[in-house]
């Protein structure tokens, strides 16, 4: 606040403060947040909790690819293919959900094929979730709706695939742990680098002007 000199008096010019203009010059971003990383490292549980600090909806890629196909996806693996269903992301990702406001959990394997890391990064921020391979045994164990993992030795198998990946999730983008962290630890983490990569981002409308 300043005090200028006036007739009859003083006159008051208020002036607004760093939050109000802080607030103006940042709007808060709409960009969708996909949520990537091996299967059993907490996509769809931390996308909840972070869809709802947002504001937005909350989209499991699988669950959707089955909602659409009528069938789960080991029907979809054991009827068609598995290189079937990585079409079937692809075209989920492509035109298959909203631009904007959005939290996307995607399938372990979704970026995996050539192209899907770039596509998926003119979406949006893209944020990959990582967890030790004990951890995503445990997590999984108990989940016979994997296909990838309904094998004799699922440790081996996840091994196998982790070591096929995981040139692919480091190169994602920002890499998260959710090991031994609570929920609202993890959230935090998300929601901090969402916000910072999504406001390096031009908004869909304007870049479609």
């Amino acid at each position: 606040m300043l005090l200028a000199p006036a007739a009859g008096g003083f006159q008051f010019w208020q002036f607004p403060g760093r939050a109000a203009m802080r607030m103006g010059q940042m709007p808060k971003p709409q960009a969708n947040l996909y949520l990537v990383g091996f299967m059993g490292t907490g996509k769809t549980t931390v996308g909840r909790t972070v869809a709802l600090r947002l504001g937005f909806d909350l989209l499991d890629s699988d669950h959707e690819i089955e909602r659409r196909q009528k069938k789960t996806i080991p029907q979809i693996f054991a009827d068609e293919s598995e290189a079937a269903f990585r079409v079937l992301e692809r075209q989920f990702i492509e035109n298959g959900h909203p631009p904007e406001r959005q939290v996307v959990a995607c399938g372990g394997g979704l970026i995996i094929p050539p192209g899907m890391l770039e596509l998926l990064k003119t979406k949006g921020v893209v944020i990959c979730l990582h967890a030790s391979l004990d951890t995503i045994l445990r997590r999984t164990s108990a989940n016979r709706h994997r296909p990838l993992l309904d094998v004799s030795d699922p440790m081996e198998r996840i091994r196998t695939l982790y070591a096929q990946r995981e040139p692919i999730y480091n190169r994602a983008g920002t890499i998260i742990l959710t090991d031994g962290r609570t929920l609202g630890d993890v959230v935090q983490h998300v929601l901090r680098a969402y916000r910072r990569e999504a406001g390096d981002r031009p908004r869909v409308a304007a870049a479609g002007a």
